[in-house]
C-alpha cells in the first residue's frame, strides 16, 4: 500500500454489502494520503475555536447588550430622578434562570429527545447542526455572565440610588448588592477554562457552594428590595410577584437531583490496576448514552461516567478508568457503597440516533460511552478503538462482549502496534463504512483533533466540549 491508495466509491446496492476493504487498510493507513481540508486553516481556526457552544453564548450576551441599549436609549431605566431597579434585577434574575434551567437533569433529556427526533429522511446537513445540540452549555456560560453583569449594573444603581436618598434602595439593598457581586465574580473566575482545567476541585467547589450562597443572597436581596420600594406592601405582594416565582423555580430546581440522593451498593470488578468495572443494581436501569454522578462524600465531589447498560438486563455498569486522585482510589479501595443522585442524563452520544450509520472512535477508558450504543445495536456502527493491552487492562468479559457486538471492531493495542494515526483511522472507518457520522471519545486533544480534522473534510463529527 503506498501513498497513491485510493477509496473506491461506496455502494449501496440492496443486499450484501462488497466484501470490506478495512481490515488492510487499517494495516497501511499511515501511507493513505487524505483528502485536503475545506477551507483556509484562518477559517478552520474560527470554527474551532468560535465554535457552536461560544456562539451560543454570544448570542446570549449580544441579546442582553441590545436589551442594555434600548434601556439606555428608549426605555428610560436610568434617569436623574431615579433608576428602575426593578427592571435591572428581573434582567438578572431572567438570565440567572435560564443559566439554572438549561442545565437541569430533565431539561436536558428534553433537548436530547427534542433534537434527536430528527427523522433520517431529513437532509444530512441539517441533522448533523442539530447533532450539536450538547453544546447547550454555552447558554448555561452566557446567561450566567450575562446575570453576573446585570447584577454588578444594579449594585452601582443601588448605591448611587441610595447615596442619594432616592426611593427604592436602603443600606442593606446595597450591602446584600454587593455581596452578591464578589460571590458571583468568584464564581465566573474559577469557571473560566483555564482556572477550571487547573483547579477543578476548587472550581467544583465554588459552583456548589457558591452558587447555594448566592441563591440564599437572592432570596435576601429580593425581599430587602421589596421592602425598600414598597415599605407598606404585604408580605403577599412579594411572594405573588414574577421575581419571587423565578426565584422558586430556580431552587426547585437546583434542589430537585438532591431529592433522590441515596447511598447504593455496588460491585467493583477489578481487572487490572487501571480500571474498575462497577454495576449498580437499585432498582434503575438507564437508557443508553446516559450518565451518572457518583460521589464517596456527596456535599465535596461528584464525578460522572458513561452508563453501560446490558440489553435485557436490570441495572447497569460504569468503566471507570484511572485518571486522577479521586479515580486511582476507588480503584484502589473498592468501596461497597456510592452516593448517587439525580437521574440519567443524556451526553454527546445520543447524537446517534440521527444518523443511519456512525464511526465511534474512542481511546482507553472511552469505550465506556461507546459500549451501550455498540451493545444495543440501535444504529449500525463501526467500532475503532486505541488501547493499551486491551484484554490485559479490562478484561477477557469486556473485549468479548465488544467483539460479540462488533465482530468487525478495530482494537489496536498501543503496546503492541504503538500509537496510531486516529485521524486516518477516522477516516478510513468512516469511508469504509458508508457512515454518515463520527463521534470521539478521547482526551481532549485528541477529540478536538480528529473532530477538526473530520469537520474540514465535510464529515460531520462529535464529541465532548468539557464545559463543566
Amino acid at each position: 500500500m503506498n501513498s497513491e491508495v485510493r477509496f473506491a466509491p461506496p455502494t449501496r446496492r440492496a443486499g450484501r454489502r462488497r466484501p470490506s476493504l478495512l481490515p488492510g487498510l487499517i494495516r497501511h493507513h499511515r501511507d493513505i494520503r487524505l483528502p485536503a481540508g475545506s477551507g483556509s486553516w484562518r477559517r478552520r481556526w474560527a470554527d474551532h475555536r468560535f465554535d457552536q457552544y461560544n456562539r451560543l453564548l454570544a448570542l446570549v450576551l449580544c441579546a442582553n447588550l441590545a436589551v442594555l441599549g434600548a434601556a439606555i436609549w428608549h426605555l428610560d431605566w436610568f434617569r436623574a430622578d431615579g433608576i428602575d431597579l426593578a427592571a435591572l434585577n428581573a434582567m438578572a434574575v431572567i438570565n440567572l434562570a435560564a443559566a439554572v434551567l438549561i442545565r437541569q437533569q430533565r431539561v436536558i433529556n428534553l433537548l436530547f429527545r427534542l433534537a434527536t427526533a430528527v427523522p433520517h429522511r431529513v437532509p444530512l446537513a441539517i441533522r448533523a447542526k442539530f447533532g450539536k445540540v450538547y453544546h447547550f452549555g454555552g447558554l448555561h456560560s452566557g446567561g450566567a455572565l450575562a446575570a453576573s453583569v446585570w447584577f454588578a449594573v444594579l449594585a452601582i444603581a443601588s448605591t448611587w440610588q441610595w447615596s442619594h436618598g432616592l426611593p427604592g434602595a436602603s443600606a442593606s439593598v446595597v450591602a446584600l448588592s454587593w455581596m452578591l457581586v464578589a460571590l458571583l465574580a468568584a464564581i465566573v473566575v474559577t469557571a473560566l477554562p483555564r482556572m477550571r482545567a487547573r483547579w477543578h476541585d476548587l472550581f467544583e467547589r465554588m459552583h456548589r457552594f457558591g452558587g447555594w450562597s448566592s441563591l440564599a443572597l437572592f432570596w435576601l436581596h429580593s425581599w430587602a428590595a421589596f421592602r425598600a420600594s414598597a415599605p407598606q406592601a404585604t408580605p403577599a405582594a412579594w411572594l405573588a410577584s414574577p421575581g419571587t416565582w423565578a426565584l422558586a423555580i430556580v431552587t426547585l430546581s437546583v434542589i430537585s437531583p438532591w431529592w433522590r440522593l441515596r447511598r447504593v451498593p455496588v460491585e467493583i470488578a477489578r481487572p487490572s490496576t487501571h480500571v474498575a468495572l462497577t454495576r449498580f443494581d437499585h432498582g434503575v436501569t438507564p437508557f443508553a448514552g446516559s450518565a451518572t454522578a457518583i460521589s464517596r462524600n456527596p456535599l465535596l465531589e461528584w464525578h460522572s461516567f458513561a452508563n453501560v447498560p446490558t440489553p435485557g438486563r436490570d441495572g447497569f455498569r460504569l468503566t471507570i478508568s484511572r485518571a486522577g486522585d479521586w479515580t486511582g482510589r476507588f480503584i484502589d479501595d473498592r468501596p461497597s457503597h456510592v452516593w448517587v443522585r439525580g437521574i440519567p442524563t443524556a451526553g454527546v452520544g445520543n447524537v446517534d440516533k440521527l444518523f443511519r450509520r456512525v464511526v465511534w472512535v474512542a481511546t482507553g477508558s472511552g469505550i465506556g460511552p461507546a459500549l451501550p450504543h455498540l451493545l444495543s445495536g440501535a444504529t449500525p456502527a463501526q467500532l475503532v478503538w486505541s488501547t493499551r493491552t486491551p484484554r490485559t487492562t479490562y478484561g477477557d468479559t469486556l473485549v468479548g462482549e465488544i467483539l460479540a457486538a462488533q465482530p468487525n471492531a478495530v482494537i489496536w493495542d498501543t503496546v503492541e502496534q504503538g500509537k496510531p494515526d486516529l485521524v486516518r483511522l477516522a477516516y478510513i472507518a468512516h469511508r469504509e463504512f458508508d457512515a454518515e457520522a463520527v463521534i470521539v471519545i478521547a482526551n481532549q486533544t485528541l477529540t478536538r483533533q480528529v473532530v477538526s480534522a473530520m469537520e474540514a473534510r465535510g464529515i460531520p463529527a462529535y464529541g465532548a466540549i468539557w464545559d463543566s
